[in-house]
C-alpha cells in the first residue's frame, strides 16, 4: 500500500511538472502558437538583422533603414506593436530565435532548404541571386563557373553565398557579414566575393564606395523570406500583411525612409523592381506573396 501511494505521488509530481513546463514536449509548439500574443503583450517585435544594404543599414543618425527595415516597421504597426532591431551574428540566427533574443529574422534571407527546415518562414516576397564580385581589372575574364575555379573567395558565414561556394568547389574564407567580403576584395585580400545580387546592385559599381568592383557570374536564382520560430503564428499574420500590401501595390503607410530603400515598392505587384542604384539591373524582379 505504501509503495502504491508513493507511486501515485510520484506520478502526480511528474504531471504537475509537465503542466508547469507547458505540456512535456508540446511546450515549444504551444509557445510558438502563442507568438503573436507574446509579441503583443510585450509591445515590441524584435527583429534580427545584419548590416546589409539596401535591405537593412543605418542612416547618418544611426537609425536602421532600408527596404526590409521599413517593411518590418510597417508590419509591426500592422500587428499593433513597436519594432526593435538587433544586429546578430548571421551564423547564429536560429539560436537567437530559439532563445527568444529575437522574434524574427528579416534581412534579405534566402529561403534555402536549411532555413525552411529550421524556421517557420513567410511566403517569398523578393527574387534574388548569388553573384560573383571581383575587381574590374579581371572582370572581363570571369564569364563562367569554370573561370572562377582558381580564384580565392570570401563569403559570409552561414549564408547562401557560402552554400554556392561549397556547391561549386571554390576555395574560400568566411567573414561575419557580407559587407566585409566586399572590403576584402577591394583590398585585394581575396580575389572574389559571393554576395546577394540586391546588395551588389546597391553597393558596387559607378557612384558607390566600391566603384572598382563588378558583378560577374550569376550562380543561382533564389527568393527572400522572413523567418520565425517553428510553428509561430506570426507567419500567418505576415502573409496576410503581404496580401494586403499586394492589393494596395505598396505597404500600407508608405513609410519608406529614403527613395532608394523604396525600390521594391513593386514587390507586391507583378511589376519589376525600380532601379535601387548603379548596377541594379541584375537584381531581378520582386515577387508577390502567393
Amino acid at each position: 500500500m505504501k509503495k502504491k501511494i508513493m507511486a501515485i505521488t510520484a506520478a502526480a509530481i511528474m504531471a504537475l511538472s509537465c503542466f508547469a513546463l507547458t505540456g512535456c514536449g508540446g511546450g515549444e509548439e504551444a509557445s510558438a502558437d502563442a507568438d503573436l500574443a507574446y509579441v503583443q503583450d510585450k509591445g515590441t517585435l524584435v527583429v534580427g538583422i545584419t548590416d546589409f544594404a539596401p535591405m537593412d543599414y543605418k542612416d547618418d543618425n544611426g537609425e536602421w533603414i532600408g527596404f526590409d527595415a521599413d517593411l518590418a516597421r510597417d508590419y509591426a504597426e500592422y500587428i499593433g506593436v513597436d519594432v526593435e532591431f538587433i544586429e546578430i551574428n548571421w551564423d547564429s540566427k536560429e539560436m537567437e530565435l530559439e532563445n527568444k533574443n529575437i522574434d524574427c529574422v528579416w534581412n534579405g534571407m534566402t529561403l534555402t532548404d536549411g532555413v525552411m527546415e529550421a524556421m517557420e518562414t513567410s511566403n517569398a516576397y523578393c527574387n534574388n541571386a548569388q553573384v560573383v564580385v571581383v575587381n574590374d581589372d579581371i572582370a572581363d575574364s570571369i564569364k563562367s563557373v569554370e573561370d572562377c575555379m582558381d580564384l580565392s573567395f570570401v563569403v559570409e558565414a552561414g549564408s547562401a553565398g557560402k552554400i554556392q561556394a561549397e556547391a561549386n568547389g571554390f576555395t574560400f574564407t568566411e567573414v561575419d557579414v557580407q559587407a566585409k567580403a566586399l572590403v576584402e576584395v577591394a583590398a585585394g585580400t581575396s580575389d572574389a566575393a559571393i554576395i546577394d545580387s540586391l546588395m551588389a546592385g546597391a553597393m558596387i559599381g559607378e557612384g558607390t564606395s566600391y566603384a572598382n568592383l563588378k558583378g560577374t557570374v550569376k550562380l543561382n536564382s533564389e527568393e527572400y523570406g522572413v523567418g520565425f520560430r517553428k510553428g509561430s503564428n506570426l507567419v500567418a499574420e505576415l502573409n496576410a500583411f503581404f496580401d494586403e500590401c499586394k492589393a494596395n501595390g505598396s505597404t500600407p503607410n508608405q513609410s519608406f525612409s529614403q527613395d532608394h530603400s523604396a525600390f521594391c515598392r513593386a514587390c507586391y505587384t507583378d511589376r519589376p523592381c525600380a532601379d535601387p542604384g548603379a548596377g541594379a539591373a541584375a537584381a531581378g524582379q520582386c515577387v508577390p506573396s502567393a
